[in-house]
């Protein structure tokens, strides 16, 4: 199949080479009667801009690479879908690997998007420790920005909610709402958001007055499956707390299915919250109080860092940009 050149588009435009790149590009100067019939002679002959050859003359490829712990992760997919929208707008393409919440795969991930030569990654590492030398690694190739979650040590940018501030949010309603026992769920402590949230959540506890059973404190992953597994062990052990508080909302969607079936009513008896305001929230029974991230707001900032560091020649310094939560208060904590 005949792929159509530039020359044969200058030919039946009646300009030069040159001209029609200036004219498709946008580069450069061209009038308005001369863009019109490059374009009308590019559309009518089917011709299409050589993306290689383009990112050899510009020397980038208008691709950003995107690695997340988990697509499966309903935070994670929303997250991934403000950075496409974002890199959309700027006429960039997106370029999404799953980590599979494995720092060995997550490596390799990062590894293959280097070789391919994209402007710069945009990531969430997979874990505080094992992430790092892969991370730094990636970070000393090609401009890198890592959003939700950080590992420490690396140059390079971070956005992201700020984790402690949203728990004083929580706690603060839930102590207004009566609770004076809390119990927390969450994933193990592997990286900055875990680590930050279970932090934050004791440090606000102590300060209001909240008592908190060691016992209560119970660690697993993201999921339903350990929020519904996390609520059994919480029943079986003793008296339930008056609130329950959950590092993500998977966790606590699992936690008030575990309360329906073990006759536990929620908010009456027991309180609970989630983190993320996932799409599923609202549709939990009841639907859960959470924590909204400005996803969007996360993906703008990340995608102008990333910019920001292509851009220059050297980084006298890094920014740590962690923005404001809000609290979405609904059913799992007020009685209607």
């Amino acid at each position: 199949m005949h792929r159509v050149t530039i020359a044969e588009v200058a030919a039946r435009a009646g300009v030069s080479t040159a001209t029609v790149s200036r004219a498709l590009s946008g580069r450069g100067p061209v009038s308005a009667e001369v863009d019109r019939r490059v374009r009308r002679a590019a559309a009518d002959l089917g011709y299409e801009v050589n993306p290689i050859a383009r990112a050899l003359r510009n020397s980038r490829t208008d691709t950003v690479g995107m690695v997340v712990p988990s697509i499966g992760n309903p935070f994670f997919t929303s997250l991934v879908e403000s950075v496409e929208h974002v890199l959309e707008r700027q006429g960039k393409q997106l370029f999404l690997c799953d980590a599979r919440s494995d720092p060995a795969v997550e490596a390799k991930r990062l590894a293959s998007l280097a070789a391919r030569n994209v402007d710069g990654i945009i990531l969430s590492p997979t874990h505080g420790v094992d992430s790092a030398a892969a991370v730094a690694d990636a970070a000393g190739r090609l401009p890198l920005v890592q959003l939700d979650r950080f590992v420490s040590g690396t140059n390079t940018d971070w956005v992201g909610v700020d984790d402690t501030a949203a728990m004083r949010l929580i706690l603060d309603h839930l102590h207004a709402g009566g609770a004076r026992t809390a119990a927390f769920i969450g994933s193990q402590q592997t990286n900055s958001s875990s680590e930050q949230r279970l932090s934050g959540f004791h440090r606000r506890a102590a300060e209001l007055g909240i008592l908190v059973d060691p016992a209560s404190v119970l660690l697993g992953e993201f999921s339903t499956d350990w929020g519904e597994a996390a609520l059994a062990r919480l029943v079986a052990t003793g008296p339930l707390p008056d609130a329950i508080v959950c590092a993500d909302d998977l966790i606590a969607l699992g936690v008030t299915r575990a309360c329906r079936s073990h006759g536990v009513d929620v908010p009456a008896r027991v309180q609970v919250t989630g983190f993320d305001n996932i799409d599923f929230a609202r549709l939990g029974e009841p639907a859960l109080t959470t924590v909204d991230q400005p996803r969007d707001r996360i993906a703008e900032e990340a995608v102008r860092l990333l910019t920001a560091a292509s851009q220059a020649d050297t980084r006298a310094s890094t920014a740590h940009i962690a923005l404001v939560p809000t609290l979405i208060v609904r059913a799992s904590t007020t009685a209607s």
